[in-house]
């Protein structure tokens, strides 16, 4: 548990140290991006994200130093580690080419797949999978070829596409790992974990500069980053219907978008006296929902319900893992 602590201690430390240069970096090469939901859309730091992967991997290098140097001390895969290290560097890079040149939306859609690949290679996951009120079921070479790269490209697209408000981003998937991090502990899934904490220790600290009024936008770098770590501990742990419980505030906000098209304007709010509204359009999004059903939010109090939503789900999952699991 020390050593635990220790490797979620280095990726937090990481991260909030080298967060506030950053930022300023950021701004002096002109990386920035309109915070469209306040009055006279004021500019803020983008690509925050980039710092928060650069702390999730200085986490999981430190763990793999540990395990390396001091005999198996946390019974850490080598092979499935940096295979997620890898796809997940993967998906970053791909978010900061969006980042930078916009890429089109049906192309940055796909391109998750081609993160999924070090995973692919080498197999990972469990073909069988308990499903409810089904049974189980062995998908077989389905799973690694079909299932694995849909669920890393799936779940980065979900967390890119429910974003746009201060602290949303990381707070919603700060929540979720650490949910799934418990999880990880309760099954003794060691490299799920391990990833998991190396993760969580940076989106605490990305968190506290993202968070309302933000200081940093975490960008497409950070989004997806986001999603394909909560697809890659999920799938190397096999805990997939923690995912399943995990995703549905996503996957919502997913289905209201499909059936409008995927709108890539007029997702946000119409800013009144310190409150959000739903657009005469609307809705279109998840948040915009929520908006309409409150009359009118503030983008602080918008974020933290869509984060308590997903702390609850977080918690029936693991209530869930509790109880089925054998100690």
């Amino acid at each position: 548990m020390r050593i635990s602590f220790l490797i979620f201690f280095a990726s937090f430390l990481v991260t909030i140290l080298i967060m506030p240069n950053a930022i300023s970096l950021l701004r002096k090469a002109g990386i920035v991006g309109k915070d469209v939901n306040k009055p006279g859309q004021p500019e803020v730091a983008e690509m925050g994200g980039l710092i928060m992967v650069a702390g999730f991997a200085a986490g999981v290098i430190l763990a793999i130093a540990l395990e390396t140097f001091f005999s198996r001390s946390i019974d850490l895969d080598f092979v499935h580690t940096f295979a997620i290290l890898s796809t997940v560097l993967m998906i970053a890079l791909i978010g900061i080419i969006d980042d930078l040149i916009l890429v089109p939306k049906s192309i940055k859609a796909i391109t998750p797949l081609f993160a999924s690949f070090p995973l692919l290679a080498i197999k990972a996951g469990y073909t069988t999978m308990s499903i409810p009120f089904v049974g189980t079921v062995n998908f077989g070479i389905l799973y690694p070829i079909l299932l694995l790269p849909l669920g890393i490209t799936g779940a980065a697209n979900a967390v890119n596409m429910l974003a746009g408000f201060n602290g949303l981003e990381a707070g919603m998937g700060m929540v979720a790992i650490a949910s799934l991090s418990i999880i990880a502990y309760i099954t003794g899934a060691a490299t799920s974990f391990i990833i998991l904490i190396s993760a969580l220790g940076a989106l605490i600290a990305t968190f506290c500069f993202n968070w309302y009024p933000a200081k940093v936008l975490i960008g497409d770098v950070g989004t997806l980053s986001i999603g394909a770590i909560i697809a890659s501990a999920i799938i190397i742990g096999s805990f997939e219907l923690a995912g399943a419980i995990i995703i549905i505030p996503y996957f919502a906000d997913f289905m209201i978008k499909i059936f409008h098209g995927f709108p890539s304007k007029g997702w946000g709010g119409n800013y009144y006296k310190g409150k959000l509204y739903c657009p005469s359009h609307g809705p279109v999004s998840l948040c915009q929902l929520i908006m309409k059903i409150s009359k009118g939010i503030s983008e602080k109090h918008l974020s933290l319900s869509l984060i308590l939503i997903e702390l609850v789900l977080g918690v029936v999952a693991i209530l869930y893992y509790l109880s089925v699991w054998k100690f």
